[in-house]
């Protein structure tokens, strides 16, 4: 599979043989979408809590009497049918919305979106990313040279000066290959990857 190879102007300067098993895979839809669906879900945290019949404030006087009212029998207000009651089956705050997902099917997935964006022409490679000081108008101005408005890096090795720098970029999203995320990957509309970095990738979803 050939990748274009970018300078440092952002342009095509020629292009790079990069492997099959991770960026030439078939187009796999559903799994791309349990993938995403999986990782948003992992991400969630279950604080939400709502009352149960039992917890709400109220009175255990009965409401009115039984007969004679033309009412259904009411026996106390915190009835999940009354406004301010409880609720039916409530949210706890110990809800678990993780999803398990095995290692095989998360490297094909992402081994897919790769091989997606090569041929959606979203994704380039570069020899080297790195700034001389963590100075965010220097990043900046290299992704203007290279007319990039929305990026995600996968470096190789993130030092402190890029990351400092391009921590306060809008829609500039600097990672290891480790910490590359399938969301990611989706929302950026160009991923720049690293010569080096590809050999990471390599061994992680090949």
């Amino acid at each position: 599979m050939q990748v274009e190879l970018l300078n440092e102007q952002g342009q095509a300067a020629s292009n790079m043989e990069v492997p099959d098993t991770v960026f030439g895979r078939d187009y796999n839809e559903a799994l791309i979408h349990q993938l995403v669906v999986a990782f948003q879900a992992n991400a969630r945290q279950g604080t939400r809590a709502q009352k149960n019949r039992e917890a709400v404030h109220h009175s255990t006087k009965k409401p009115f009497r039984q007969k004679g009212t033309g009412r259904a029998r009411a026996g106390m207000t915190s009835s999940p049918l009354w406004r301010g009651g409880g609720r039916t089956f409530p949210n706890s705050p110990d809800e678990n919305f993780s999803q398990k997902l095995n290692k095989k099917m998360y490297r094909a997935g992402m081994a897919s979106i790769f091989s997606q964006l090569v041929r959606e022409g979203r994704l380039a490679v570069v020899e080297s990313l790195k700034v001389d000081s963590p100075k965010t108008k220097q990043l900046a101005d290299k992704f203007k040279a290279m007319n990039l408005s929305s990026v995600l890096v996968i470096a190789d090795e993130v030092d402190e000066n890029l990351y400092l720098a391009s921590r306060n970029l809008v829609n500039v999203l600097v990672v290891e290959p480790r910490y590359a995320d399938p969301v990611s990957l989706v929302h950026y509309k160009k991923v720049i990857v690293t010569k080096a970095a590809i050999e990471q990738l390599k061994e992680m979803f090949a």
